[in-house]
């Protein structure tokens, strides 16, 4: 892992008020439905540039549905979605948004592509999908492959990585065009808890040397209350917070948990309750 991510003349702009920064994308009362039932209730948030959310809720309490419908992959019965300001239905300039789904690493092992070639892939442009790439084009990738610490896998045969390796390259691959938000379902799930504890801290780097929005669904509630800005709780009903703002988050918790919902926050590798390494508000 590098730490050549954060550049120290970039300044973040997690710690400014939701008043300084752009709204990246906005959901107003929405409702989805799934086989005939309500999975989403009359949600309503706005997410700001910079912010790294972390969505998190039971089992089947609708978080990949939300992500779905805020994508428009999924239709809303109801309601409104904007990112960038422009409705979802009129919005064109898909370059800004990436996207890496669950069964991202859920490849065929023995497939003939390099780390570095999978990346690639991600510079293809959907008007000219057999472009060939330049010399700045393989730049790029090799850049990016650098901010994810996998440069010197760069060679190395997609179907020998790890979990945790397979995930950063996804991520590569869904950043190489620079997109100004980042999706991702669950990300390491099936991996172990110290490769789950570098992606997280992967993506803030990304987060704050890049501004990168990003929201990700995640079961370590941990790594959500440590280094992420932001949470958002996901039961059919939707609740967000800053995570500055949550005294309690057990209580807040529980609203897509339920009462009996304890939430023990133990000593985290980011150091401090709530994370001392992430941005604040003065």
């Amino acid at each position: 892992m590098t730490s050549a991510i954060v550049q120290p003349d970039v300044v973040s702009v997690r710690g400014q008020t939701d008043a300084a920064r752009r709204p990246v994308l906005e959901a107003r009362n929405v409702n989805v439905s799934r086989s005939n039932a309500l999975v989403i209730e009359d949600a309503s948030f706005t997410i700001y540039q910079g912010d790294y959310v972390g969505i998190v809720g039971p089992n089947g309490g609708g978080k990949t549905t939300l992500l779905m419908a805020l994508l428009g992959v999924l239709p809303r019965d109801s309601g409104e979605v904007r990112l960038f300001g422009e409705p979802l239905e009129r919005f064109r300039d898909w370059h800004l948004v990436a996207y890496v789904s669950q069964d991202a690493i859920s490849f065929d092992a023995d497939f003939p592509l390099s780390v570095r070639e999978l990346v690639a892939l991600g510079m293809a442009n959907r008007g000219n999908l057999t472009r060939r790439l330049t010399g700045a084009d393989w730049r790029v990738v090799d850049d990016m492959l650098g901010e994810v610490g996998m440069a010197d896998l760069a060679d190395d045969r997609i179907g020998h990585l790890s979990g945790g390796q397979k995930q950063r390259m996804f991520v590569a691959k869904a950043l190489v065009r620079d997109p100004k938000i980042l999706f991702l379902d669950e990300p390491v799930a099936g991996v172990d808890a110290v490769t789950q504890e570098k992606f997280y801290k992967m993506l803030n780097d990304l987060n704050i040397a890049r501004g990168i929005t990003i929201c990700t669904v995640s079961h370590d509630l941990a790594a959500v209350f440590c280094r992420m800005s932001k949470v958002m709780c996901v039961n059919r009903l939707v609740n967000v917070s800053d995570v500055r703002d949550i005294d309690e988050p057990g209580e807040f918790l529980k609203k897509a948990y339920g009462e009996h919902f304890h939430f023990v926050f133990h000593r985290h590798e980011c150091g401090g309750v709530f994370g001392s390494d992430r941005p604040v508000a003065p």
